[in-house]
């Protein structure tokens, strides 16, 4: 039995960010094919379940390697769109294409399937609006000749609620607006919030959790404060909810200030300790480009192991 062959006659099942998967192009119908690796054998460049969206014009969302294999998957694609049937490629190690090698000297396996009907699209569309309400979504999406299906779970992509005045505050919500994360920006500041750039920005009348304001399990909750009063109302609405990540800007006499001042407002000592310490993976940042970088590659870390 071929590596292709084997892949097709197992069911797998993966759990990927909905960023890693190009749910958008499928759902409204301007793509038709679907390239799924739901196998790798050595490195890879994508985890198993990422996919890649191809129109019939050719084009392209999403990616399944560093640029090696894209264009021919497109190629085949064109055979997929014309039988309606689905098929598991290999490139790499074991292809009957050695002409297109990975250079990381591993092995894909690719599912391409059409999606091209109203039925074969009301999956992508469910989980689409899954997703928009910060849910997780469940896709089930049969391998060739009936031998089993690929089971994927896409997460909700980390969402950042941003509290705090100043460079620092705006400095990291633009960072993690830029790198493609949804973010919103609070502030008592107007200055600060007039150089919002790109994402949602709102005025802070008064050191209180924002009326409304919703977390779920993919928010991290992040205080950019000098004047730190403006703090223990916002940490104790966080500190309850079910954000991942909860952490404040200041030092370690600031930050056990800061337990007592909770502790004494009667917010339970299970809740004050989810607060992360140190906030950032960078001892002792000193401007905000480094504090930025700091806190978002924390708040990576944790999304890693929670």
């Amino acid at each position: 039995m071929t590596t292709t062959e084997r892949t097709a006659s197992q069911s797998r099942s993966f759990s990927l960010a909905q960023s890693d998967f190009p749910l958008a192009p499928l759902a409204s119908g301007q793509a038709d094919v679907l390239a799924l690796i739901v196998d790798t054998e050595g490195p890879s460049y994508r985890p198993k379940g990422a996919g890649m969206a191809i129109t019939p014009e050719g084009r392209r969302t999403g990616s399944l390697s560093s640029g090696c294999i894209e264009e021919d998957v497109v190629l085949h694609a064109a055979s997929i769109r014309a039988s309606g049937t689905p098929r598991v490629i290999r490139y790499g190690r074991g292809s009957p294409y050695p002409d297109l090698a990975l250079p990381c000297g591993g092995g894909l396996d690719i599912l391409l399937m059409p999606v091209s009907t109203p039925e074969a699209r009301a999956p992508f569309i469910a989980a689409q609006a899954q997703l928009a309400a910060r849910r997780p979504a469940a896709l089930r999406l049969p391998l060739p000749d009936a031998s089993g299906e690929v089971a994927l779970t896409l997460t909700p992509d980390l969402r950042f609620l941003v509290f705090g005045k100043g460079p620092e505050a705006r400095i990291f919500a633009g960072l993690t607006h830029l790198a493609g994360y949804p973010t919103e920006l609070f502030s008592p500041s107007e200055e600060t919030i007039g150089k919002a750039e790109g994402h949602p920005a709102r005025h802070l009348v008064s050191a209180r959790w924002p009326e409304g304001l919703q977390t779920d399990p993919y928010t991290a909750v992040t205080l950019f404060f000098h004047d730190h009063d403006w703090e223990p109302p916002i940490l104790t609405h966080a500190l309850a909810s079910d954000a991942f990540y909860i952490g404040a800007q200041g030092s370690l006499r600031t930050h056990e200030a800061r337990c007592a001042t909770l502790a004494d407002a009667g917010v339970p000592p299970e809740q004050i300790a989810r607060m992360d310490r140190p906030f950032g993976l960078i001892p002792s940042a000193r401007d905000a480009r480094t504090l930025a970088v700091s806190v978002l590659a924390d708040v990576l870390a944790e999304a890693r192991i929670t």
